[in-house]
């Protein structure tokens, strides 16, 4: 069984991937633009955020920083795309590695510590909740404004363009919307959450580090595609909805995994653990849906 701390610590991270899953939802279900350029974002975040805070600037202000960093990013990738027609995985690969360069740069050594610093958490300490559920709130009022102002936005005609955008680039250009436009706001949008995710990660873990993004394109799907099998997306409410319960129940089943002395886990079967879960995601709505359409074809 998990105890206390670790269960808070699994919802902890859990919130921060729900950020990352509502970027990956963006690019990979709305634009359609199978993006890699979050595992460079996500360390961007936190590099921005860590430097400003140890310069002495407001926490809020650095998050704010880290966001803008984050769309800066993303709408290098969609330029390339755009403007230099670059096929968009290669674009955001290449995007993706230089941004290591740029992340070492920005730190200017492969991790900034934060242990001593002030950070977004630091007044809710004074609320008398208890150490390990102080992150848990405030990540939760953070992650449900997100989605509120993305669900606003998806309804918004700027959204539905961006939407039409994915779902029939020819028929929107018809249509009169600039749908180079489209994919430049949506891929920035989608990096600006994930730099969001990164700089609270950095600050609730106490450092930031170059290498904090390897793999977390791999977690962002998992929490997406694993809350889809939970969550029918049918709506934009609903599909917002699957990224933060996908990448809650993600981050219990790595926590649970870990914690489970039958099962002999440790700490370097992450990756295992990841890739199974991943899979089990993928398979089991293909294979619900077949349970179903047997079940509907007996009745009738």
């Amino acid at each position: 069984m998990l105890s206390e701390i670790a269960f808070y610590g699994a919802l902890e991270t859990g919130l921060i991937y729900g950020l990352v899953a509502f970027g990956i939802y963006i690019s990979f279900r709305v634009l359609d633009f199978p993006d890699l350029t979050v595992d460079g974002s996500f360390p961007l975040g936190a590099a921005v955020s860590a430097i400003l805070i140890i310069h002495g600037w407001n926490p809020w202000i650095a998050t704010g920083a880290a966001v803008l960093a984050g769309m800066a990013a993303g709408s290098v990738t969609a330029l390339l795309n755009v403007k230099l027609k670059i096929l968009n995985l290669l674009a955001s690969i290449l995007t993706m590695i230089a941004l290591y360069s740029v992340n070492l740069r920005v730190m200017g050594r492969p991790n900034v510590a934060l242990l001593s610093e002030e950070t977004v958490l630091t007044p809710w300490y004074d609320l008398g909740l208890a150490y390990h559920q102080v992150p848990v709130v405030l990540f939760l009022i953070v992650v449900l404004v997100a989605l509120f102002l993305l669900w606003r936005f998806m309804k918004s005609e700027t959204g539905l363009a961006m939407r039409a955008t994915g779902a029939n680039p020819r028929m929107a250009r018809a249509q009169g919307i600039a749908t180079g436009g489209m994919i430049v706001l949506g891929v920035a949008l989608s990096n600006g959450l994930v730099g969001l995710a990164g700089a609270l990660f950095a600050q609730s873990q106490g450092a930031a580090d170059v290498t904090m993004g390897v793999g977390v394109i791999v977690i962002g799907l998992a929490s997406l595609i694993g809350g889809e099998a939970l969550i029918t997306p049918s709506t934009v409410i609903r599909a917002l909805m699957a990224c933060v319960v996908g990448a809650i129940i993600y981050r219990l089943a790595i926590a649970f995994a870990l914690n489970a002395d039958v099962l002999g886990l440790q700490a370097q079967d992450l990756n295992l653990i990841t890739a199974v879960l991943v899979t089990l995601a993928i398979v089991l709505p293909g294979v619900r849906n077949s349970v179903v359409s047997k079940f509907t074809r007996k009745k009738a």
